[in-house]
């Protein structure tokens, strides 16, 4: 039987009472649909309605959509539910996470880069602050994982490096802010991604490390969190072979699961051997990571049997719900089991004071987006950017030298109706307000948008004359903005088009700067260039503050890890 007494829920025996008198008076439709989180993309009041009076949810998770109809989305959630839901957003960043006109304040690489915890705590703050007003009440995050392998970018950003140290008073600062803003934390991806460089949304993840590594890293993490009060944690769909072998000596590997799916890691590992009592939640239950270890009837209800009190995601509701009763019915998930993730699931809410919900009023969304925040974002920006190297020696830039060549690398847009990248706009504008005077080529895409050719592919393999070119330019600068989301296993430079005039071919004609606007692990890519800057994020507080930077304004303040050296020797140069 759960404590709801003890870490970390701590209840009073009134909201334990509320708790046990909720439970008994579900009928099982109501206990069974407590265990699905939705992943909401319409708003409309019939649909909520039917989500909330036919399929009992126990939490909610949106997608998209503006400040007002996410606030108005998630206070008919509240008004509908029989049990209050649990709201949930990623707030990994700051509000952006929860709402399109949120404040991006600092990505975890940018936490990890400041030398203060002040760019953490204002991220968290900002971040539930945000998220509170339009009535969430979960995060997931922190991202507590482990860089390190140097290949992976599926945390690269979102992550606070490689040490295990850094990464407790990172984590904890956020729980502490998080907590004090209202919100509950789930911890994520346990068992641990970053040791590897695969995409969970695409393949299962494999920790390999030893036990004793694992304990040194990511045990060490999550024991000092779990000591912290952390009430829940978010499961990758992620397996660690040494730690289910060790408690099950026999599995073949075959049986070797995600640990959405193995009982060894959260009944033995982290139940019994780390002592956590908080709520388990998978990620998102329709990741490749997940369904290519077992057909849906049976991921459905193996989840909640191994270990998992909630299921992140619908695929089809009636579905879903029909594949979790068939699990209880054939005794797959215990009576003890249900009862368990019920009683974990309600006491995160009474936790919460859901027991005696009050939904925001209204006139606090105006704090979304304020001043304040921006404020704060811009002084992350200021702590954060990283002068990574700069050999050559440029920095900072001489004034009498404004003619600038601006090569911007972009990811592929989803759709070319997307229109150009905002960040590029940006940069250029930041770079003029400093009197510089910018070219900046279009790239493929941009070509494609106003126009699409077959010869604009060989527009982009124009060369210069050299001469020329140094009579022209001053200055080059090639700004890395790679984006990546369950696209590719990791996500590298890649240019426009083969041949690109975007490649760093400047490098021994004039100085040539290269800065990254997201993954911090570029040099890899593009070693030639002798001066590299990791900026974190393509917004406008962080561009503004870069060519304050790159101007000699203000110092660079952000700290590398070794991370970005990416184990080569010519990356240094």
């Amino acid at each position: 039987m759960v404590d709801l007494s003890k870490r970390p829920f701590y209840l009073s025996e009134e909201k334990i009472r509320w708790v046990e008198d909720t439970i008994s008076s579900m009928t099982f439709d109501e206990k069974v649909g407590q265990l699905f989180i939705n992943l909401t993309l319409r708003r409309d009041p019939q649909y909520i309605t039917e989500l909330c009076e036919k399929y009992h949810i126990g939490g909610v998770r949106w997608q998209g959509g503006r400040l007002e109809e996410v606030y108005e989305q998630n206070r008919l959630f509240q008004e509908k539910s029989k049990v209050p839901v649990l709201i949930a957003a990623n707030c990994e960043a700051g509000g952006n996470g929860a709402v399109g006109e949120g404040t991006m304040v600092a990505t975890g690489a940018a936490c990890a880069a400041s030398t203060t915890t002040q760019t953490i705590r204002d991220m968290a703050r900002v971040g539930g602050r945000e998220a509170a007003t339009v009535g969430c009440n979960w995060t997931f995050a922190p991202v507590c994982d482990v860089v390190s392998n140097w290949r992976n970018t599926i945390v690269n950003t979102r992550a606070y490096g490689n040490d295990p140290d850094q990464i407790i008073e990172l984590s904890k600062a956020y729980m502490e802010e998080m907590k004090a803003e209202g919100l509950a934390c789930a911890a994520k991806h346990f068992p641990g991604d970053g040791s590897e460089e695969r995409d969970q949304h695409l393949i299962m993840g494999c920790n390999d490390l030893t036990t004793e590594e694992w304990d040194a890293s990511y045990g060490k993490v999550y024991q000092a969190l779990i000591d912290a009060d952390l009430p829940s944690i978010m499961v990758g769909h992620i397996c660690q072979p040494a730690y289910t072998r060790y408690f099950n000596p026999g599995i073949e590997d075959k049986d070797i699961k995600p640990a959405t799916l193995q009982p060894e890691l959260l009944q033995n590992l982290l139940r019994e051997k780390m002592g956590f009592n908080g709520l388990l939640v998978t990620d998102a239950s329709h990741m490749a990571g997940l369904t290519a270890g077992a057909s849906r009837a049976d991921v459905v209800p193996g989840v909640i049997a191994a270990g998992c009190d909630m299921l992140l995601f619908f695929n089809d509701p009636d579905e879903d719900i029909a594949y979790m009763k068939a699990g209880i019915a054939d005794g797959r998930i215990s009576e003890e089991r249900l009862s368990d993730a019920l009683h974990r699931i309600l006491g995160l809410k009474a936790m919460l004071g859901l027991d005696q919900l009050v939904f925001p009023d209204k006139e606090s969304l105006s704090v979304v987006g304020c001043a304040e925040h921006h404020e704060a974002a811009a002084r992350a920006a200021d702590e954060s950017i990283t002068l990574v190297k700069d050999t050559q020696h440029v920095l900072p830039l001489d004034p009498s030298k404004k003619r600038v060549l601006l090569y911007y690398v972009e990811s592929a847009p989803v759709s070319l109706a997307d229109g150009p990248d905002k960040g590029k706009q940006i940069m250029i504008e930041e770079l003029e307000a400093a009197g510089f005077t910018v070219t900046a080529p279009k790239d493929y895409y941009e070509l494609e948008m106003e126009g699409a050719s077959p010869f604009n592919r060989f527009r982009m393999m124009a060369h210069h004359s050299m001469e020329e070119f140094k009579k022209n330019y001053d200055l080059v600068l090639v700004v890395l903005a790679m984006q990546g989301y369950a696209q590719a296993n990791n996500v590298r430079v890649t240019y426009s088009v083969g041949h690109s005039s975007e490649i760093p071919w400047s490098v021994h004609e004039i100085p040539t700067i290269g800065i990254s606007l997201n993954y911090t692990n570029h040099l890899y890519d593009v070693p030639m260039l002798k001066t590299f800057i990791n900026a974190y994020a393509p917004k406008k507080e962080y561009i503004h503050a870069l060519v304050e930077k790159l101007t000699g304004k203000s110092p660079f303040k952000g700290q590398a890890n070794e991370l970005v050296w990416c184990g080569r020797w010519e990356t240094r140069l």
